[in-house]
């Protein structure tokens, strides 16, 4: 028989499109809401043998059959893992890093490359930026350094991109990371008092955990360069949202790029801001909502992985990208 797959809520449907003929047997394909508002909604969830979902938690129904739960991205923190049936495999995806670690560039170039400003300007007839005089110079990129807390997906991504553009890679990761042709200086957790100041751009792509809530703190950016950016394209609460606030409004650090946030929007509340400081009022930070990874190619790549999952999980082989095995098999 095919199996019920369940792709629950707006974000998990986006991967939903022709996915049957990526699974061998076919698939009953289900598509719910966020919200279960209906008997017939909380049945068919309780009858799937595959979700895919971005949570799991006791407002949901128990699935009576379920053999794999898919996340379909690499965060998993609003999935509680002991409620789980020990029928299910529980995977996450990746397939984001190519995506953000454009991102990170185009706002590193973007600082670097003013062709929106010297456009604006140009078409006034002002010459801001013509050549032949010091005052009219630009930065670039080449011979600085970037920083990456994180060397996972992202961190790698971002490194061997950084090379190619001639900048030096600082890194400081939970586990060991060798000097070598992409990273020029590593650090650990415990020496983050180096790893500071080390960089011109600090970008922050660690998982948000127990252990790197609020990770980059006052003391981060009080031994971070004044002219230091800091992006984040994790989690927000990795970065302390008031110290951020305080050492941009302070001009203690140069600016900041940030995509990951403190506060997103619900139910009868679309349109919040993304924290409860006044962010939106610096003109020394670039907000965007959460979109970094959220390209054509992420969801072409994770619906490969999620199939690919199905696939494995159905014939009895391995997964891959597996977060919490099944305990118990059918």
């Amino acid at each position: 028989m095919s199996p019920r797959i369940i792709f629950h809520g707006e974000n998990a449907a986006s991967f939903s499109s022709d996915f049957a003929s990526l699974v061998q047997r076919g698939a009953e394909i289900v598509l719910l809401p966020d919200v279960l508002q209906t008997e017939d909604q909380r049945q068919a969830y309780r009858q799937a043998d595959v979700i895919v979902g971005v949570k799991f938690d006791a407002s949901l129904p128990t699935p009576e059959k379920l053999q794999l739960f898919h996340v379909p991205g690499a965060g998993y923190d609003p999935v509680n893992l002991e409620m789980m049936p020990k029928t299910a495999t529980v995977c996450n995806c990746f397939g984001h890093d190519p995506a953000i670690a454009e991102y990170v560039f185009a706002a590193i170039l973007n600082r670097h490359v003013p062709l929106v400003d010297a456009d604006r300007r140009l078409r006034q007839g002002d010459w801001a930026y013509w050549s032949g005089s010091p005052d009219r110079l630009h930065d670039e990129m080449s011979g600085k350094t970037i920083g990456l807390l994180g060397f996972g997906h992202i961190g790698k991504a971002i490194a061997r991109r950084a090379k190619a553009f001639d900048m030096r890679v600082s890194v400081a990761n939970r586990t060991r990371v060798d000097v070598s042709e992409l990273v020029d200086e590593s650090y650990s957790l415990d020496q983050l008092g180096n790893f500071w100041p080390s960089a011109d751009f600090i970008i922050v792509s660690v998982p948000f955990t127990a252990s790197t809530q609020g990770i980059v703190g006052q003391s981060a950016f009080a031994a971070m360069k004044p002219s230091a950016v800091v992006m984040n394209v994790g989690r927000g609460p990795t970065i302390d949202e008031k110290a951020l606030f305080d050492a941009l409004s302070e001009r203690r650090i140069a600016g900041a790029v940030i995509d990951t946030w403190y506060a997103y929007p619900g139910p009868g509340e679309p349109n919040r801001l993304p924290s409860a400081l006044p962010f939106h009022e610096l003109n020394n930070v670039v907000m965007t909502p959460h979109m970094s990874g959220w390209t054509s190619g992420t969801v072409r790549r994770r619906q490969q992985t999620i199939a690919d999952n199905i696939n494995r999980r159905l014939e009895g082989r391995e997964c891959v990208n597996i977060i919490q095995r099944a305990q118990l098999e059918r």
